[in-house]
């Protein structure tokens, strides 16, 4: 099958930025920009929308549609289960569509190892280590415990994001913000010479 599109996976260590970048990415207008909404088997947090932000699953709902293999890929986090339902990525890269991703390393490498050249990895690196703590402290979200779970992932996630194509260092949001539909326009302009 011939694709117009491009999945633009964007990954980060947990409390790097990556939902506040990717709202404001999709908040540009693009028309041809999508948001591929992941699936959960974790609780909902705070003012978060089911199908808007996750679809919110059951553990036996989620296995489900693992076993009729309606994911590209999934994984467990944190305790929990996510995953990308494979229909809407398909469809829209059929259609010319830039889908944005927010998906852990693992997830993001396995979506480059079935989509190739019609995906790209971009990382997000906090400022510093301790900017990632404080973010993650100032959320109030979570307790110390589940804190520091998500902090146990970090060398683990700086190691893999090595294979990525590229490592945005967050420091400014509008300036991440740029580079990322920098890169994503480059990329789109590749595809089309290619395609002609």
């Amino acid at each position: 099958m011939e694709t117009k599109g491009l999945l633009v996976v964007i990954s980060a260590p947990s409390g790097a930025g990556k939902t506040s970048v990717i709202r404001k990415v999709l908040a540009t207008g693009d028309e041809r920009f999508r948001y591929s909404i992941s699936a959960t088997t974790r609780a909902r947090r705070g003012n978060e929308r089911p199908g808007e932000d996750y679809f919110f699953l059951s553990p036996e709902d989620f296995d489900a549609e693992r076993l009729r293999e309606e994911f590209v890929e999934w994984a467990e986090v944190h305790g929990h289960y996510y995953a990308t339902p494979k229909t809407p990525l398909d469809k829209w890269l059929a259609e010319g569509g830039i889908v944005f991703l927010d998906l852990d390393v693992d997830g993001g490498l396995a979506i480059k190892d079935k989509y190739n050249d019609t995906a790209i990895l971009i990382f997000i690196n906090p400022p510093s280590y301790q900017s990632l703590v404080d973010r993650l402290r100032s959320r109030e979200t979570e307790s110390q415990a589940q804190i520091d779970k998500r902090l146990e992932r970090y060398p683990k996630e700086m190691q893999n994001s090595q294979k990525y194509d590229y490592r945005i260092v967050n420091e400014q949001l509008d300036a991440t913000v740029k580079e990322i539909i920098k890169i994503v326009n480059h990329h789109i302009d590749k595809i089309n010479r290619t395609h002609k």
